[in-house]
């Protein structure tokens, strides 16, 4: 059984068509659901009621990138307004919705070939990021695919699936700082691809290459809830990629980022499988600004063959309770390396999350980072034993905050199968 009390409308609302959608009416439905007044961070002071308010000209269903970025208002329309996603979305597509990819979005100077041999370590050493005449072709490249699958979200925004089976593929919903109060749900958002990855041989002691896009990334944006989601990387996991340089040629970023003093975040009952690099709250260690901020909920989350950063934190206040992960440590695609990252000054407060990793030790859960000291961690469970995180790295216990925000927390025996049965996009009961 869920937990989540959610408040519900009970109005009758005809939808608003955009060019091609078919209109629908829709009685106390997702749209106008609301985020209940205990759940997280995100229902601090003033809570998250997203579009929940939209006249009836302000409510929408869309069914390709063009009827979304319209209804959307270009990013900067605050006014209320509920999106209702049906059926698939795919972002690398034309205003016609003709399918884009590498050969569209190449500038005419980039040539991958010509772009390994500039910057193959042998060549151009290890100490300097790539620049010149390739680089910048790359960057132009990267930037035509940014502006088809990168969308901003505004403020005061419902983005809901309708039905089971809504999904956005390729895309980037991009929350910047200044926007305010936004509810996403029901959605399964699918390969955020970028085309053109950049190498940094200074990145790690090996170089790595890096990706631009997340699924939703979140910079400077406040009350936002993020619920019954699934996130994955569709037909293109990165393994099947090749390496180059000896590392692999990695096309996914994250797929819920969070920086830039962002705050008062819910994460609740989503479905993060088949992906390296999950979540990152706070982007860098220098960003002392985040200190303070960064206050993020994430509960009742399934964690299915992800690898790292479920999260990884720095400076964050960050509440996890109930959350479900389950995995390999070694072979196959996406082989488990840990799950919280305890990143600079970082603030963890985990309660009673359940891990079925084989050959995990209760250490490996967590990967401590430079500046790293604390994590309040009880209830947790590996392969149906009692483990202490915090105690198995030597870290202290004082994060110097409780959460008051929050409904029941589930006895972390019982974690497993009510997270599996309720966690991701078609699953809101």
């Amino acid at each position: 059984m869920m937990k989540k009390l959610m408040k519900s409308l009970m109005v009758t609302t005809v939808i608003a068509s955009l060019a091609g959608a078919v209109p629908v009416t829709a009685a106390t439905d997702l749209g106008h659901q609301v985020l209940a007044s205990n759940d997280g961070w995100a229902a601090y002071s003033t809570g998250t009621t997203g579009g929940s308010a939209a006249t009836s000209a302000n409510v929408f269903t869309v069914t390709n990138r063009k009827q979304l970025v319209t209804a959307l208002g270009g990013g900067s329309n605050t006014t209320p307004k509920i999106i209702y996603v049906s059926g698939t979305i795919n972002m690398n597509v034309d205003d016609n919705n003709n399918a884009m990819g590498l050969n569209e979005y190449k500038d005419s100077a980039y040539d991958f070939n010509a772009y390994l041999a500039a910057y193959d370590p042998a060549v151009w050493g290890t100490s300097k990021v790539p620049s010149g005449t390739q680089e910048d072709a790359r960057k132009r490249s990267q930037q035509k695919q940014a502006g088809r699958i990168v969308v901003d979200i505004p403020s005061n925004t419902t983005l809901v699936g309708s039905g089971t089976n809504a999904k956005i593929v390729g895309g980037n919903l991009n929350l910047k700082s200044g926007v305010t109060n936004v509810i996403i749900r029901n959605i399964e958002f699918q390969d955020a691809y970028d085309y053109f990855p950049q190498w940094d041989p200074t990145d790690g002691s090996s170089g790595n290459w890096n990706s631009m896009y997340d699924s939703i990334t979140i910079k400077g944006a406040n009350h936002i809830w993020i619920d019954h989601c699934t996130f994955d990387d569709g037909s293109h996991p990165d393994s099947g990629s090749g390496t180059y340089f000896g590392r692999e040629y990695q096309h996914h970023d994250g797929t819920v980022d969070i920086s830039n003093a962002a705050d008062y975040i819910t994460v609740s009952y989503n479905y993060f499988h088949d992906h390296d690099k999950t979540t990152l709250i706070g982007s860098s260690d220098s960003a002392t600004s985040d200190d303070g901020h960064l206050k993020v909920t994430m509960h009742h989350n399934y964690y299915k063959d992800v690898v790292q950063r479920a999260p990884r934190v720095r400076f964050g206040q960050v509440h996890l309770y109930n959350n479900y992960y389950e995995g390999s440590k070694s072979g196959g695609t996406y082989p488990f390396s840990y799950a919280w990252g305890i990143g600079k000054s970082s603030k963890i407060y985990a309660q009673n999350n359940s891990f079925s990793i084989p050959g995990l030790s209760a250490a490996k859960i967590a990967s401590v980072f430079s500046g790293g000291t604390a994590l309040y961690d009880s209830g947790t469970q590996l392969n149906g034993s009692s483990v202490n995180v915090a105690s198995s790295n030597s870290l202290s216990t004082s994060v110097g905050w409780t959460p008051s925000l929050y409904g029941t927390i589930d006895a972390t025996a019982n974690v497993p199968s009510v997270v599996k049965t309720n966690a991701g996009a078609g699953k809101i009961q």
